[in-house]
């Protein structure tokens, strides 16, 4: 019999097991994908301070840890429902139905992709897909390719796929249409660049992303962004630059692109192809929820967190009895402040078993979270901190009522 039932091994279910496991819990965790790690597995970066990320070595070292306490991790088993029961939680899932008392929802996010003409060609992918076969597969997704989306994410990402000794040819926009919305809309994209222009390689760059505080700076930049982009890591960012269709017969072998106006707007008779062998789109990361919707837990729509969210207090407690979220599901942030919830979310479950007999471990967890979410070397959207906010009022909200 467990305890403790976790959907999903990424950084904050393992963190999660590794939290409740060490207060005497039994503790399984279920993940769909053949191993342990979740989007930790793709991430490889350089921080501020010098120091690099390696989500491979952060994941080895959270699952060994995790099974260390005596976490049971099953792996390649996919949940298809819930139901809630007298006694708790019955998961169905692939390999039958499982029943625990509490269950942590921990399922991460989803990645969209903008669709732009010639998207189904052989050899087109989410930016997400690319950094799972290079960082993860270790498969050569091209030789030169095209990424169609500029944002936190695909800039991260293209990173990587040139340390792999991919060479990223540039970063465009996608067109301008009602499904891309803001993405396609260069003001739009400089104003979410400026929040890691911290990271660029180029002090010019950062220096200048100083200057960029007020809106009418913004606009001004982006009327005299020059035609070629400006370059991060020799890669370059076209802020004025669209695709109008991924081009090929059999499979891409280029991308149809065309300067844009301030607006986004194509600009006539500058069409022109561009060879690649590979494009990668970039849709942006939305909380992966559908689990929490079939339990029946309320949600809330936040734009600051990345969309529809499960209501959760900070203790990540749902208002369904036994029910717990953590990480990317309750909005989209880094890897850091996912561990840090599902940190919290263990002790939070522990408590709730009456294996936390002193509290202090997990007001100390709740204010990690804020650390960590202060310190955080990117964040994917603005104004994050209210959002969390107003989640929090919902829910106590929806509880009192």
């Amino acid at each position: 019999m467990i305890d403790l039932l976790i959907i999903g091994a990424g950084p904050a279910g393992l963190s999660a097991a590794i939290a409740s496991a060490r207060q005497g819990l039994a503790v399984r965790v279920v993940d769909e994908f053949y191993r342990p790690g979740g989007r930790l597995l793709g991430q490889l970066h350089e921080e501020p301070d010098g120091v690099w990320w390696n989500g491979l070595d952060e994941a080895a070292r959270l699952t060994q840890e995790a099974i260390g306490l005596g976490v049971e991790i099953r792996c390649g088993v996919s949940v298809f429902h819930l139901t809630q029961s007298q006694n708790g939680w019955i998961v169905s899932t692939t390999v039958g139905e499982m029943v625990a008392p509490l269950l942590l929802i921990a399922t991460g996010a989803s990645e969209a992709a903008v669709p732009v003409p010639g998207w189904t060609l052989p050899g087109v992918m989410s930016i997400g897909a690319a950094q799972v076969m290079t960082n993860v597969q270790r498969v050569r997704v091209g030789q030169r390719g095209v990424v169609i989306g500029i944002n936190i994410l695909s800039v991260a990402i293209s990173r990587e796929l040139q340390l792999a000794g991919i060479t990223v040819d540039r970063m465009i926009l996608p067109p301008s249409t009602a499904v891309s919305g803001t993405a396609g809309q260069p003001q739009a994209v400089m104003q979410s660049l400026l929040r890691v222009a911290h990271l660029a390689p180029s002090l010019m760059i950062r220096l200048g992303s100083k200057l960029m505080g007020s809106p009418w700076m913004q606009k001004l930049a982006v009327s005299l962004y020059p035609s070629n982009g400006f370059s991060m890591w020799d890669i370059p960012i076209q802020l004025r630059t669209a695709a109008v269709e991924i081009v090929g017969t059999f499979q891409v072998e280029g991308v149809r692109i065309a300067r844009v106006a301030a607006d986004g707007s194509l600009i006539a008779g500058t069409e022109q192809i561009i060879p690649a062998d590979f494009v990668c789109i970039a849709g942006g990361l939305s909380p992966l929820a559908e689990l929490a919707a079939i339990a029946g837990c309320p949600f809330a729509y936040v734009p600051s967190l990345g969309g529809h969210v499960p209501l959760h207090n900070e203790s990540m407690r749902t208002p369904l009895p036994g029910l717990y979220v953590a990480g990317n599901i309750t909005g989209i942030e880094s890897a850091k402040v996912a561990m840090a919830q599902g940190t919290v979310a263990g002790l939070s479950i522990a408590k709730a078993q009456g294996k936390l007999t002193n509290e202090q471990p997990l007001s100390d967890a709740i204010q990690q979270v804020k650390i960590v979410r202060q310190n955080a070397t990117i964040q994917f959207h603005p104004d994050i901190v209210a959002g969390r906010a107003l989640v929090g009022q919902m829910t106590a909200e929806w509880i009192a009522h």
